[in-house]
């Protein structure tokens, strides 16, 4: 294709060949099951009673839909769920949502609704009087909004942070979270072959991230972002508003990723239109090995941290850095990946958590030049008993940039 012919490292046989019809839907993995959010539930009952709450106030997002199945938007009207320390969850949802509400929940609960001249929080408050938690102190997810925290409090309802209950429990991902999270990984890939081709000179990134998001909907993902930088925005890691076209010799940067049954893929790619500069394609070997050295540094029972450690330190032996000084990676290594594209735990210089089998983050040590480019490579890695493990396989040569 004579688009394809400019960009660098494009290679018309091998990405036109994902081009074709969606994955079968028999080859995806199914959603999470029923029986799995009850282990959740049980498993988040028992850190409870471990920390002596009564309950577990989760309001709607992902969290509600890792314990429920529950798919709410956020508003000014409270849809939440109490997840006592003994028996059965509780939703909590107006009168007129209850239908839709009930329609995704996927475990057992009892469902209590408010009309508009009501307060969900008394409803909250009289559920816990009425089994036994009205006296104990409740943990708060910790993404709670506070007027739902505020709101139990002046009917005086305990509240305290959750003890880590929820991190504990979402951080560790099932072999079905992460069969989920590959489907997802392997779409995107598979659209990125779709769209390389297609990338053209005068194109805008809403050209770009069009056929992007079309080209995961039709592989039945939900898209999620198609953020496409050209030129200069690549120095800039989440982009600028001045306009930008595809134009020769210039880095065309993308970040993109979908989601499947609600879990999420993340994935970078740089390439050039044209022929690359001898700087180009030194950052971006060097991107590749940070890559790399994140993923050999991540082992199991090492802090999270000494991977963004490794990654900036071989950064600052190349003259890029130091810290987050540019020319160089302004932003995090990594960051966990499951139901939200952003969760704990993250691969930042500091954090001592020690990583464990079932952990799922982004390797994307990125460097970025003010005033010229950046360059930044993203897969997603999940932790085994014997390591890390890619989602998506990272590209070995700025020529093969979607091999």
């Amino acid at each position: 294709m004579a688009a394809t012919a400019g960009l660098v490292g494009l290679r018309p046989s091998l990405l036109s060949a994902e081009t074709g019809s969606a994955k079968p839907a028999a080859s995806l993995p199914p959603p999470i099951s029923r029986a799995e959010r009850l282990q959740r539930i049980a498993k988040a009952q028992q850190l409870l009673r471990a920390a002596g709450l009564k309950a577990l106030l989760v309001e709607s997002g992902s969290s509600l839909v890792y314990f429920t199945g529950v798919q709410w938007r956020r508003s000014e009207r409270l849809t939440a769920t109490l997840i006592p320390a003994e028996g059965e969850a509780v939703v909590v949802t107006p009168a007129f949502e209850e239908p839709s509400v009930r329609e995704s929940l996927k475990v057992p609960a009892d469902v209590r609704v408010w009309n508009e001249h009501e307060s969900p929080f008394a409803v909250l408050a009289d559920w816990l009087k009425s089994h036994g938690a009205g006296s104990g102190p409740v943990g708060v997810e910790e993404t709670t909004r506070f007027f739902a925290v505020e709101g139990l409090r002046t009917l005086g309802v305990e509240t305290r942070g959750d003890a880590g209950v929820v991190r504990t429990c979402r951080v560790i991902k099932s072999p079905a979270e992460i069969a989920l999270m590959q489907a997802a990984a392997d779409i995107t890939v598979a659209a990125y072959r779709e769209t390389g081709p297609q990338i053209a000179r005068g194109m805008t990134p809403a050209d770009i991230g069009k056929i992007m998001s079309a080209a995961m909907a039709k592989r039945g993902a939900t898209p999620e972002f198609s953020l496409v930088l050209l030129g200069e925005a690549s120095a800039y890691p989440h982009g600028t508003s001045k306009p930008q076209e595809v134009r020769p010799g210039e880095v065309v940067l993308m970040d993109c990723g979908c989601s499947y049954d609600g879990y999420q893929s993340d994935i970078s790619r740089t390439m050039v239109m044209g022929e690359a500069t001898k700087q180009q394609r030194s950052v971006w070997d060097l991107v590749r090995r940070g890559q790399q050295i994140a993923f050999d540094t991540a082992k199991i029972g090492t802090p999270a941290g000494a991977a963004d450690d490794a990654v900036r330190a071989a950064y600052v032996k190349a003259g890029y850095g130091p810290g987050y000084k540019l020319p160089g990676t302004s932003h995090r290594t990594g960051h966990g990946i499951g139901l939200d594209v952003h969760e704990p735990v993250y691969l930042v210089h500091g954090e001592v958590t020690h990583l464990a089998a079932g952990m799922c983050f982004s390797d994307e040590p990125g460097i970025y030049i003010p005033g010229s480019f950046g360059v930044r490579l993203e897969d997603c890695i999940h932790m085994t008993e014997s390591g890390p493990k890619w989602f998506s396989v990272p590209p070995t040569s700025l020529d093969a940039p979607f091999a």
